[in-house]
């Protein structure tokens, strides 16, 4: 019988802060599920239940200081709600900051690595 793990982590394996995050998550023998949000993106369910869940403020969930954003046009001021956040991270994943960190019903951006224990078990 397997267990589901109790944590998860949307992971950027060429970012330093998530893979900090994981090395964190696996030196504690924390069990857990890594996705990795770019090749395998947020469907609107996973990224709502993340917004639902965040202790931290909504709008730092997206990548506003990324190359990317500025190639886009985007305004930095934008992005401040539900709806706008969803709608942008689904159509470019890679604007959503890394890493997150899902667990005992609280998601965190784990900017350094040891916020995680804000959600572990």
């Amino acid at each position: 019988m397997t267990t589901t793990p109790s944590v998860t982590i949307f992971h950027n394996p060429g970012c330093s802060k998530s893979r900090d995050a994981l090395t964190i998550l696996e030196q504690r023998s924390i069990e857990h599920a890594v996705i990795d949000y770019l090749t395998a993106p947020p469907s609107r369910d996973q990224l709502e239940s993340i917004i639902d869940r965040l202790i931290d403020p909504l709008p730092d969930l997206v990548r506003r200081t990324d190359e990317r954003f500025a190639e886009l046009g985007l305004d930095p001021s934008a992005y401040q709600d539900t709806g706008e956040i969803v709608e942008l991270l689904l159509a470019h994943p890679e604007l959503m900051q890394r890493p997150i960190v899902v667990g005992g019903g609280k998601a965190v951006i784990a900017r350094p690595g040891e916020r995680v224990a804000l959600v572990l078990p």
